[in-house]
């Protein structure tokens, strides 16, 4: 198996993707690397995170620490923010994995990277239908609990 790794863009669709082959905290700081590299440096990235060890280890911490325009927020499983991702991730199994054969991890690879590739040339966002009021109250209620157990 593989682990995909995915950065969703919200407001043009497009997915930054690594695959690999562990889901530890050393995968997600590459992972990071590859955010960093593949977006503007004056940009603030606000990343809305499953609730995963991957994010908590003093490395993760420390990185954070020092390269600030990153903003972790985690959320609650099933929260609406996750479900665009999720959404998304459907849309990768339906129309590529789900009816492939693959014989091996590097051919599962291959089609997720062809995947990515036309759905970043053509990009369609997903319609958010929760009101920002919504949204901003479950991120202060997330933030307090991260808050409360780290």
């Amino acid at each position: 198996t593989t682990t995909l790794f995915a950065a969703l863009n919200v407001l043009e669709g497009t997915v930054i993707g690594a695959c690999m082959a562990r889901h530890r905290h050393q995968e997600f700081l590459k992972f990071l690397r590859k955010i960093d590299r593949q977006t503007p440096p004056g940009l603030d990235l606000h990343l809305i995170i499953d609730n995963y060890a991957t994010h908590t280890p003093p490395r993760v911490k420390s990185r954070l620490s020092t390269h600030r325009r990153f903003h972790l927020h985690p959320t609650p499983t099933g929260s609406s923010w996750l479900n665009l991702v999720e959404r998304w991730l459907r849309e990768l199994s339906q129309k590529r994995i789900r009816r492939g054969v693959f014989h091996s991890v590097p051919e599962l690879v291959q089609a997720i990277q062809e995947y990515l590739e036309p759905n970043n040339q053509e990009p369609k966002p997903f319609v958010w239908t929760a009101s920002v009021q919504k949204i901003l109250q479950k991120v202060q209620n997330c933030r307090a609990i991260f808050e409360t157990l780290h």
